[in-house]
């Protein structure tokens, strides 16, 4: 017989989309075990920006009052084309905080929640038997070896487990590379985004009086040194950023000190599936792009919260068969979408000027409201929108925002008392019901998913059944009578 697991899912990777995960797997009542090689949470900030469709989630999830008040900017771009991302939602445009800051309130939200993080553990064998996986990892302890029904990958762009598992990560590699620095001590000008004769450069001033600049050279690549690096290896040091920086502004600022130094490089590639057996993979283990404009961080985030529901019940008991592969199916798509869009925005930005009548071009477009709401809502994520049937009501597949979800469970919006909240009774345990706000005269219920996304809208009950049975799993009564699966 097998051994029993040690765990129901691992999630290698302590960053905000493996602890975002592991959150949103405890409020879907799963076990989970959270690994990292590090021995501390990192201190480098690398991405600052939570877009809308993120805060809405973070608002669902009760975690609104965690972040507290943020600094929020309407005006976003696209390519460095300033761009005003304020579309209908409570959370218009683009709202601050470090990465660090993120990191270290998603991991005390999921450590209250009951998940158990382990740092200092890198992982070092991964296997599946197709019953179960089984992780070995070097640990201050020693070797230690976890059992567990799923294994997840949130380990980041040089992610150990798709290595491990040599599963292939097509794409474009990098041709071009910006330098970043956190400087204290320098006074230069802010700026955004300013392409000058040489290349491209950004500075922007904390309140804390610490510069963060970044910086590319026209025509330059990206040394061989650095190309296709491990995360803390040939990273640039400082005296080349500030060479960069003075061929491409003309200012000198090698008397600062800098507290961080780093490159990040045009890399597009994507996995072509992100299940593969009990092994899954979100955030930048399954797709690896520009860092530009925060979409890399919030496309994780918004993996994780697709996945963690759908994991959650895929250890269940009784889980909804076909339920987990739905995670490729959209998460994979919107992927898709978004990595093309990120190196067209690498093209306009990072190009030399012969990129600028198609800069000029595409400011104009932008300027004509049709144009515009549908770039920004690709940058926000709101205008996400996950497949239907043909045989669908319009709305379903579309989020529905400002709804409290923080215990993981769906909602059905219904009339109180009404036939179909009593039929969805069996469900209660994965599906509250709540009374439904003015929609249209064609829907009698709405049923949610636990991501916010409409799963069914109409008034037929047995189609109400098949979405609650599909979304969801059996009902009570018949889960119970059935012998646990989980397969």
């Amino acid at each position: 017989m097998r051994p029993a697991v040690d765990t129901q899912i691992v999630v290698v990777g302590a960053g905000p989309v493996g602890l975002m995960l592991a959150g949103e797997l405890r409020i879907g009542g799963a076990e989970v075990v959270v690994l990292d090689a590090r021995d501390q949470p990192t201190t480098e900030s690398r991405a600052s920006t939570l877009h809308a469709r993120t805060m809405e989630i973070l608002a669902s999830r009760g975690l609104g009052a965690v972040f507290g008040p943020l600094p929020q900017e309407p005006r976003g771009h696209f390519g460095g084309i300033p761009m005003d991302l304020t579309l209908p939602t409570r959370f218009p445009g683009q709202w601050k905080v470090p990465q660090t800051r993120t990191e270290e309130l998603l991991g005390r939200w999921a450590v209250g929640l009951g998940a158990d993080v382990r740092r200092g553990w890198a992982v070092r064998r991964v296997s599946d038997d197709g019953g179960q996986v089984t992780v070995e990892a070097a640990t201050p302890a020693g070797v230690r070896t976890l059992r567990a029904a799923y294994l997840v990958a949130c380990d980041g762009q040089n992610s150990t487990v798709r290595d491990l598992l040599g599963v292939p990560f097509p794409g474009w590699s990098a041709t071009r590379e910006l330098l970043r620095a956190d400087v204290a001590g320098i006074d230069v000008p802010n700026r955004r985004f300013q392409r000058l004769e040489r290349g491209m450069a950004v500075a922007v001033r904390s309140p804390q009086g610490i510069t963060r600049v970044m910086v590319h050279e026209y025509g330059q690549g990206v040394p061989a040194v650095r190309a296709g690096r491990a995360p803390t290896a040939a990273e640039p040091d400082f005296a080349e950023v500030t060479d960069v920086w003075k061929r491409v502004t003309g200012e000198d600022i090698s008397t600062g000190e800098p507290l961080w130094v780093n490159a990040f490089d045009d890399t597009n590639r994507q996995l072509a599936r992100y299940r593969h057996g009990r092994v899954l993979f979100a955030g930048d283990a399954a797709h690896v792009q520009l860092p530009i404009g925060g979409q890399a961080l919030n496309l994780g985030l918004q993996d994780a919260v697709n996945l963690g529901w759908k994991l959650a019940a895929q250890v269940r008991p009784v889980p909804p068969q076909g339920l987990l592969d739905t995670y490729h199916e959209e998460r994979h798509a919107v992927g898709r979408r978004v990595l093309a869009n990120i190196r067209t925005q690498a093209a306009l930005l990072l190009g030399d000027a012969t990129v600028e009548p198609v800069r000029a071009l595409l400011a104009e477009l932008m300027a004509v409201e049709s144009n515009r709401a549908p770039l920004a809502g690709m940058v926000t994520g709101l205008e996400v929108r996950y497949p239907a049937g043909p045989e669908d009501h319009p709305a379903v597949g579309t989020r529905v925002p400002d709804l409290d979800q923080h215990d993981g469970r769906g909602l059905l919006l219904a009339a109180p008392g009404s036939d179909l909240v009593r039929l969805a009774r069996p469900w209660a345990d994965r599906v509250r019901a709540l009374p439904l706000p003015p929609l249209s005269t064609d829907i009698a219920a709405v049923l949610v998913r636990p991501d916010g996304h409409i799963a069914w809208a109409g008034s037929v009950p047995h189609h109400l059944c098949t979405a609650l049975d599909r979304w969801f799993g059996p009902p009570a009564a018949v889960a119970g009578q059935q012998q646990p699966g989980g397969g």
